[in-house]
């Protein structure tokens, strides 16, 4: 397989953008593709660094694609980027010029990236068809933390004043939207995980089938190494490759 950077102009940023991608050698395409998404303090460069996910899809008809999501869960903020449309739309389109891909994609992600996962495969149903969250923010944009400062100084700049109900909340999402293949999971140690259990719970409460699981461990990348194999297994069995 080869491990490629791209650095590409990138209209909804107004900037040059960043992704790293593992495309297949002596695979014969067309290729399904997998998002893989990076938490808060990373970068696009965070999974190959911190994760074997070279190693583990090696073999596979499967292109990886890892953008640099800045600190803006992945989403189009009301007062700053949209990385929502850039890595949603845009990215997908240069992908599919660039590469020949087959239809209905994957997106994983951790942490914030989680968050974006899930995010993705509701916003973006005629590309993402399959969502997996590791230790998913899945509460951002429906808790919003009105009386701390710092996270409203930051992050009220994406969701705006009153985030709940609107595209950013995934409450709502789930309510009103398409319904990917969707997959969750938590470390039981995890800061997140109530977020995550409050979620798991929402869903069983609107009957929106899901798969959910829990396993011992924390926020960090010993968890996320072992989990992202189960997420591999699971868009394979949702998508066929």
């Amino acid at each position: 397989m080869a491990l490629l950077q791209m650095n590409y102009d990138s209209h909804a940023l107004g900037k040059m953008a960043t992704a790293n991608l593992i495309v297949p050698q002596g695979v014969p395409g067309p290729y399904a593709v997998m998002f893989l998404l990076h938490g808060l303090s990373d970068d696009h460069s965070a999974w190959c660094r911190r994760t074997s996910i070279e190693r583990y899809v090696e073999g596979l008809p499967l292109i990886v694609v890892m953008p640099d999501g800045g600190r803006g869960f992945y989403a189009d903020a009301v007062e700053g980027y949209a990385f929502g449309t850039a890595l949603g739309i845009e990215l997908p389109a240069l992908i599919r010029q660039w590469f020949p891909t087959r239809p209905g994609w994957a997106v994983t992600g951790l942490s914030m990236g989680g968050y974006g996962a899930a995010r993705f495969g509701f916003a973006y149903p005629e590309t993402f068809v399959s969502a997996v969250s590791h230790s998913g923010a899945l509460g951002f944009g429906y808790d919003h933390r009105a009386d701390d400062a710092n996270y409203v100084r930051e992050f009220g700049r994406i969701l705006g004043a009153n985030p709940v109900g609107g595209p950013c909340d995934l409450y709502a999402l789930a309510a009103s939207g398409p319904r990917p293949a969707l997959r969750i999971d938590c470390g039981t140690e995890d800061w997140l995980l109530p977020a995550n259990r409050s979620y798991h719970e929402y869903l069983d409460s609107i009957g929106f089938t899901h798969e959910y699981a829990e396993y011992p461990g924390d926020h960090n990348w010993e968890y996320w190494d072992e989990h992202v194999q189960a997420a591999i297994a699971f868009h394979r069995r949702i998508l066929g490759f």
